[in-house]
């Protein structure tokens, strides 16, 4: 039985200073898993394995892959580590080899907005990747500072606004919720 493929697939960006950016990919994700297609996801800058949709994904979710290509540790901007650096280029090499091969109809690059403002991938090689998908792959790329010749290039950008946000009460992030 064949499953089905997009005929025309899209760019899509999700970004801004306000949460909801890998959650609406995330939805995405699910989405397509129910409709019968594969997704690959792949999480720049990120390296913890308590993330929710990591479990998830592994235990009820077989068309839906998350690598990540990160470390637990947050990443300085003035002066990333090597490790950060080699990570997000290694992830950027795992985006390209996913993408072009074709066997995923939906690919979501998390953070890789925010890993192009911190100078640990080229945005050339980004924007090659763009431009060179296959027509039936679905590209998302996620982060704030998404920069304007990716925005360009997309089909579709969502600016996710923070107008509110329980953390400026105290609140800390929540297993289940914020991650």
């Amino acid at each position: 039985m064949s499953r089905p493929r997009l005929t025309k697939a899209l760019v899509q960006v999700y970004t801004g200073n306000g949460k909801g950016k890998t959650t609406a990919s995330l939805g995405l994700a699910l989405r397509a898993v129910g409709h019968g297609y594969k997704v690959f996801m792949i999480q720049f800058m990120k390296g913890s394995k308590d993330y929710g949709e990591l479990q998830a994904a592994e235990k009820y979710l077989p068309n839906l892959i998350i690598v990540q290509s990160g470390l637990e540790t947050f990443v300085s901007k003035e002066n990333p580590a090597r490790a950060d650096i080699d990570l997000a280029k290694r992830g950027l090499e795992t985006a390209k080899k996913v993408i072009d091969e074709g066997h995923y109809d939906l690919v979501i690059l998390d953070e890789i907005n925010v890993a192009l403002d911190f100078n640990l991938i080229d945005l050339e090689e980004v924007l090659e990747i763009i431009k060179n998908k296959p027509e039936h792959v679905e590209l998302i790329l996620t982060g704030r500072y998404v920069p304007r010749k990716i925005i360009d290039q997309a089909d579709l950008v969502s600016d996710v606004t923070l107008i509110k946000h329980p953390y400026y009460q105290g609140v800390s992030a929540r297993q289940g919720i914020e991650y």
